[in-house]
């Protein structure tokens, strides 16, 4: 039976019930089934697929949109993204016919409240990506029961030991991570064979791709995500958590038990 992903999630079991069996069910299989088969599986209920339309984000895209094309696409306008990342979102969304993309954005007067010069990165970058990322995609994923993010285990740090499914504690969703057992070559390879454009902001030095005041490019033998808030502990946006709080910059010991 395939689940009509704008339909009700209502009568779920507990959710991480759900990630144990979702888990158990598809741990031997490869990412396209995964997406194939779970995201017609009762157990994940309402599911968007959450993309940076980033260096790496068309793999996914490309994906979802044969497999099943109707899947809500949710794309985070920080309103400080660089000029090429919106110019290669609408070249995405035009070439591989997204059918169901939803721009999300801060809302004005918060903005205006709280950030009213833009200039809050400079000063407290967990608080500009609370704002500008981090609530408003909250709010957009209020009537989901899951989303499928990009993230891979060879990015390292916190994403060492992605499953295919995770719960997000504190929040009742689910996380659906297909391309967690994927390798570098494996993005190179399926990006090369069916002929998916770049970002083009990959060939001057940009492997991981964010908003244009706290993203630089990265040298050599640097790691892809050391180019993201430089100079800083700070890792990650904020939009993931673990052990029901957000992680904005490497585990603890205690975070990681």
């Amino acid at each position: 039976m395939r689940l009509d992903l704008h339909g009700s999630g209502a009568g779920l079991a507990p959710v991480a019930e759900r990630v144990a069996a979702l888990n158990a069910r598809y741990r031997h299989h490869a990412a396209v089934a995964v997406l194939e088969h779970a995201l017609g599986d009762p157990d994940l209920g309402r599911v968007a697929l959450v993309s940076s339309f980033g260096a790496e984000s068309v793999v996914l895209l490309h994906l979802v949109s044969i497999v099943a094309p109707r899947t809500p696409v949710l794309f985070i306008d920080t309103r400080l993204l660089f000029p090429e990342t919106l110019a290669y979102q609408t070249e995405l969304a035009q070439t591989l016919d997204l059918r169901d993309l939803r721009v999300i954005r801060a809302g004005l007067p918060d903005l205006a409240l709280r950030d009213p010069d833009g200039l809050l990165h400079q000063t407290d970058t967990d608080a500009c990506c609370a704002l500008r990322k981090t609530e408003p995609l909250e709010n957009a994923l209020a009537g989901f029961d899951g989303w499928i993010t990009g993230r891979k285990r060879y990015q390292g740090g916190t994403r060492a030991a992605l499953d295919f499914f995770e719960e997000e504690e504190g929040t009742g969703r689910i996380k659906v991570n297909p391309l967690a057992h994927w390798g570098r070559e494996d993005v190179a390879d399926y990006m090369l064979n069916n002929r998916l454009p770049r970002h083009p902001m990959v060939a001057r030095g940009y492997p991981s791709i964010g908003c244009a005041p706290c993203t630089s490019p990265v040298k050599a033998g640097e790691d892809e995500r050391a180019g993201r808030w430089r100079g800083s502990e700070k890792t990650e946006c904020g939009i993931h958590f673990i052990n029901g709080r957000v992680v904005r910059g490497p585990m603890t010991k205690e975070d990681a038990a």
